[in-house]
C-alpha cells in the first residue's frame, strides 16, 4: 500500500487534526493578550509617526513650489517629478488603505470601523482573515507587484543616486524569509500566512509609514539637485531633520536644524525655546516621559545688515520600551530541544540586541534565536531581550514560557521516506530492508524533534520473535516475515528511542497486519 499522503484521510489523522485545532485556540488564550498589546502600542506610535512625517513632507512640497516661483526654469524638471513621486506615493498608500480596510472588514462585519488602527479592531486575534485574503484571494501577490513597482520608480526618478539606491532596496525589500523548519518561504506567507489580524494591520501600516518616510527623502534629493543659488535668502525657510521621530524613553531624540539654501560665508545662530544650542544646529534632549513631545525654537542670521529671526516648531514621539517575543512553534520551550524564537524590538537592528535566559543555551541560526533550556531548572523560564541604543543597553521586555520535557513520539513503519499511517502494509514494503522503524510525531505534529530508533523486538504468529539493534528489521526476521500469510500480524514492541535530549524512551508497540 502506498505512503501517508496516497491513502484517504484515516480516523487518526482526523483526531491529531482536531487536536491541533484546540491546541492552537489554547495556545491564541494563552499569549494574546501580550503579543496583541505589543501590536497595539506599536501601531499607534506607527499612526503618530506618518501623522508627523506628512507634516514634514508638506514642507518639503511648499519648499519646492516656492523655488519654483523663483526660478521656473532650472526647478521645473525636478519639481514635476517630486509631483510624480508624491502621485505614486499616494497611490500605494491609499492601495494599503484599503487592503486593510478589506481585511478589518472581513474579519468584523457589520461592526468594522474603516481606517481602523488595531485599537480599534475587534477581532484582532483572528489567524484565518489574513490568509484567505491574502493568500487565498491573491491580493498579497498584487500588493508585492506594486511595492515592486514603488521601490524601482523611487531609484529610477533618482537615477539610482547611490545614497538611497540602497536605503530603499533594503526597505522595500520582498525577498523569501525562511520559517521554523529553516525552509524559504515567500515574502506574502511571512506577512500573512497563519497571522493574527493585529499582526498583518501592523506590517501594512509599517510599510506606510515608511512610503511617507522615503516619499520625502526621495522629494529631498530632488530638491538638491535645483541650483539653491538661484533662491533668494529673504524666501528661506527653517526645516528640522530628526534622526528619529519616534525614541525610546531614557535614549535621546537627536534633530538637526537648518536653514535651506543659506549662505555658506554666513553663519546662523539656534534658539530652542529661547536658548542658543551649538553652531551645528543639533538639537539633542533627554527623552522622558510618554507621548508627544513639542518644542518651538528660531533661526538667526544676517541679511542686509539685519538680523532676520526665521521660527521653527518641531515634535517627536517617546514610546514605552517594548520587545516582541513570539515562539515560531508553541507558547512552551522543550528540555534540550533547539526552540526557535523570532525576536524583535521596533526601531533597532538586530545586530543590536541581547537575549538572556538563565539555564538555557542561545544561538542564532538563520535570523532566529535558538534557546535549548538544560535539563534541570524548574518548570518555568524567563527570556529578557536587551538593546543597545546610543551606546547604552537596555531591557526592552521579557516573558515567561513554561518548560517541558519532550512528548513521547509514536512509532511509525516508513515506506519510502513515507509515514504508514494505516497498520496494513504490503508485505513487499515490510520486507524490503530499506525501510525502517521511525520515531515521529507524524506529518501535523506541532513540532518536529530527531529521534533515533535504537532497538526493537518483533514477535511473529509463529511464536517466533526476534531481539534487533537499530531501526531496522535484520535477515533472520525478514526470512521468517517472508514465510507469513496475507493477514497475519507481526507485532514490533519494546521499541526503544533516543530524543535531542539525550534520554532513551520506550514506545508504544507497532501492530502491522500484512496486506
Amino acid at each position: 500500500m502506498g505512503g501517508a499522503k496516497n491513502c484517504p484521510e484515516t480516523p487518526r489523522q482526523r483526531m491529531i487534526g482536531m487536536m491541533y485545532l484546540v491546541l492552537t485556540a489554547m495556545l491564541a488564550l494563552n499569549v494574546s493578550a501580550a503579543i496583541l498589546n505589543g501590536y497595539l502600542q506599536v501601531d499607534e506610535s506607527l499612526h503618530a509617526t506618518i501623522s508627523t512625517t506628512e507634516s514634514g513632507n508638506r514642507l518639503e512640497y511648499d519648499r519646492f513650489a516656492n523655488a519654483l516661483s523663483q526660478n521656473k526654469e532650472k526647478t521645473q524638471e525636478w519639481y514635476d517629478k517630486a509631483m510624480r513621486v508624491k502621485e505614486e506615493s499616494d497611490n500605494l498608500y491609499n492601495y494599503i488603505s484599503d487592503f486593510k480596510d478589506a481585511i478589518v472588514q472581513l474579519a468584523d462585519g457589520s461592526k468594522a470601523v474603516k481606517a481602523a488602527t488595531v485599537r480599534q479592531i475587534g477581532k484582532r486575534d483572528d489567524t484565518n482573515v489574513p490568509h484567505q485574503y491574502g493568500i487565498n484571494e491573491g491580493h498579497a501577490a498584487e500588493l508585492k507587484q506594486r511595492i515592486i513597482a514603488y521601490r524601482e520608480f523611487l531609484k529610477d526618478i533618482t537615477d539610482s543616486d547611490e545614497s538611497v539606491s540602497a536605503d530603499i532596496d533594503h526597505m522595500f525589500a520582498t525577498d523569501e524569509g525562511v520559517n521554523a523548519e529553516g525552509k524559504s518561504i515567500s515574502w506574502e506567507q511571512t506577512i500573512f500566512e497563519e497571522m493574527p489580524v493585529c499582526a498583518s494591520i501592523t506590517v501594512l501600516t509599517k510599510i506606510q509609514n515608511d512610503i511617507r518616510t522615503y516619499e520625502g527623502k526621495v522629494v529631498q534629493v530632488l530638491y538638491s539637485k535645483t541650483d539653491a543659488s538661484d533662491v533668494r535668502v529673504n524666501k528661506m525657510g527653517a526645516y528640522i531633520i530628526p534622526s528619529s521621530e519616534y525614541v525610546i524613553r531614557g535614549s535621546k531624540y537627536r534633530a538637526q536644524i537648518i536653514l535651506a539654501g543659506i549662505d555658506s560665508t554666513k553663519s546662523p545662530e539656534y534658539f530652542i525655546e529661547g536658548q542658543k544650542i551649538n553652531d551645528q544646529g543639533i538639537y539633542e534632549v533627554i527623552a522622558s516621559g510618554t507621548g508627544e513631545k513639542r518644542y518651538k525654537g528660531q533661526i538667526a542670521y544676517q541679511h542686509l545688515g539685519q538680523t532676520v529671526y526665521l521660527p521653527f516648531e518641531g515634535r517627536y514621539t517617546v514610546g514605552e520600551p517594548t520587545a516582541t517575543i513570539s515562539n515560531t512553534d508553541l507558547n512552551i520551550m522543550y528540555r534540550g530541544y533547539n526552540n526557535p524564537f523570532s525576536i524583535s524590538v521596533p526601531g533597532v537592528p538586530s545586530d543590536k540586541l541581547q537575549v538572556r535566559c538563565p539555564g538555557a543555551a542561545i544561538s542564532k541560526q538563520n535570523g532566529l534565536w535558538v534557546i535549548k533550556p538544560g535539563n534541570g531548572g524548574g518548570d518555568k523560564m524567563t527570556i529578557e531581550v536587551l538593546a543597545e541604543i546610543d551606546g547604552k543597553t537596555a531591557v526592552m521586555g521579557s516573558h515567561v514560557y513554561r518548560v517541558k520535557n519532550l512528548p513521547k513520539p509514536d512509532a511509525y513503519f516508513e515506506v519510502n521516506g513515507q509515514l504508514q499511517e494505516d497498520t496494513k502494509i504490503a508485505r513487499s514494503a515490510l520486507i524490503n530492508p530499506s525501510n525502517k522503524i521511525v520515531a515521529s510525531y507524524g506529518a501535523d505534529g506541532l513540532i518536529q524533534a530527531k529521534f533515533t530508533i535504537t532497538g526493537f523486538q518483533v514477535k511473529l504468529p509463529t511464536g517466533a520473535s526476534f531481539n534487533i539493534k537499530g531501526d531496522k528489521l535484520d535477515n533472520k526476521s525478514l526470512e521468517a516475515i517472508k514465510k507469513l500469510k496475507q493477514g497475519n500480524m507481526v507485532n514490533i514492541q519494546y521499541i526503544k528511542a533516543v530524543g535531542p535530549d539525550g534520554k532513551e524512551i520506550q514506545l508504544r508497540g507497532l501492530p502491522i497486519e500484512l496486506n
